[in-house]
């Protein structure tokens, strides 16, 4: 009798075992579930958006005079951001709205954290001190003021400025050995001020959420803090894929479950009015390329910042989204006319500098041809920046195989 109930427990126990097992591995199948697994162990720095061994093979092209790397150089060098007699301009309160109207210290926040950036290449690039501390001393001035982001445009203002910011602060911190004695306060800065604004998305376009990720990924590493890395990952995720249409993801594309994007019409018009879907389109392909090319620059971004800390995602569907994306762009921004069931048969062009970090995972890294983008990357080079977010990518990613 004893030994038939001790059977009969480990038939439940085995049951319930392999009940969880499923239950669990049903959760993990959902979009995003793996954010207890995206964070490392132990994070690499500097470790956002480049690393060390990126860094270290553009430098030596340079230092060679090879190109396209020392006409990149040249022109970050030559640009307003390089200028070591920049005054910092930092407020307490920046007040962003829409289209920067009102404009109270949005660009001057932006420019000096893309400066910061600027000043902590040109640090490692020339190893002169003076950079080093002129990116230490614009960082030092925003931290010893801003208190907060206000109006419309304040979780899309604070992203665009915390994308640079830990940026500057990974290099200046893992490779300049001077000292910073206000380190603790930045990082209380991003804290306190940046990651609270951006940790928790938009319902706006697309583009809001995939710059306000590419922020908190950025801070996390950063502050080494894994729980926000985390669940700005899982985001990304599932932004990406309700960002750019594959046709494995069926008649309509996928959504943010807080949008409640319900119906066809609903999602019809979140996608500017397009109710034809093919591979490659985003969701703000018929608003204007310029938008498109801010939603495009975060993927790659946080892509490119996850494979340095140990997660590659260019063979998931975060890569295959990134590819298509580009290759549709790139084709009508080469001037290609769009047919008349795309965006009414006119598109708005305008991508901007943002092909190289993904073209250079995707073709240099993977092998994966990629005509159109390819032609465009080629043609735009060097590209500069967007004086939002990107900056000085041909130096730091073409054909980088780091």
């Amino acid at each position: 009798m004893q030994a038939r109930h001790r059977r009969s427990r480990t038939a439940l126990l085995a049951t319930l075992t392999t009940t969880v097992t499923a239950l669990v591995a049903g959760v993990l199948a959902l979009p995003g579930a793996d954010r207890a697994e995206a964070a490392p162990s132990t994070f690499a720095h500097p470790g956002v958006t480049v690393s060390k061994g990126q860094l270290d093979f553009a430098k030596a092209k340079v230092d060679a005079g090879a190109q396209p790397w020392k006409s990149a150089y040249d022109q970050m060098m030559a640009s307003k951001y390089a200028d070591l007699n920049r005054t910092p301009k930092p407020r307490a309160t920046v007040e962003c709205g829409s289209y920067s109207n009102p404009n109270y210290g949005c660009t001057d926040e932006r420019e000096d954290a893309i400066a910061a950036y600027t000043d902590a290449l040109a640090w490692y690039f020339t190893r002169d001190e003076r950079y080093a501390k002129k990116s230490i001393a614009l960082m030092d001035a925003w931290s010893g003021t801003i208190k907060e982001h206000t109006n419309s445009n304040a979780p899309l203002q604070t992203g665009w400025a915390g994308s640079s910011w830990p940026k500057a602060a990974e290099i200046i911190k893992y490779t300049y050995s001077g000292g910073w004695a206000n380190e603790g306060r930045f990082r209380t800065m991003l804290r306190d001020v940046y990651l609270p604004k951006v940790i928790n998305g938009s319902n706006s376009n697309g583009n809001w959420e995939l710059s306000m990720m590419e922020a908190a990924v950025g801070i996390s590493v950063f502050l080494e803090d894994k729980a926000s890395y985390d669940k700005a990952m899982a985001k990304f995720r599932t932004r990406t894929a309700a960002y750019v249409y594959l046709a494995s993801d069926g008649d309509l594309p996928k959504t943010v479950p807080s949008q409640n994007l319900d119906t066809k019409a609903k999602i019809v018009s979140y996608w500017q009015g397009q109710s034809t879907f093919v591979t490659g389109l985003t969701q703000e392909t018929c608003r204007d390329f310029t938008h498109t090319g801010y939603g495009i620059s975060a993927i790659s971004h946080i892509a490119e910042t996850s494979r340095i800390q140990g997660q590659d995602l260019y063979g998931t569907d975060v890569g295959e989204r990134l590819r298509q994306a580009l290759g549709l762009q790139a084709k009508y921004e080469l001037g290609e006319a769009p047919p008349s069931w795309l965006c009414g048969g006119s598109v708005n062009r305008g991508l901007g500098p943002v092909t190289e970090v993904g073209y250079n995972a995707l073709h240099t890294r993977l092998g994966t041809a990629m005509t159109n983008t390819q032609k465009l990357t080629e043609q735009q080079r060097p590209a500069g920046s967007n004086n939002l977010f990107v900056a000085w990518e041909t130096l730091t990613h073409a054909e980088n195989p780091s």
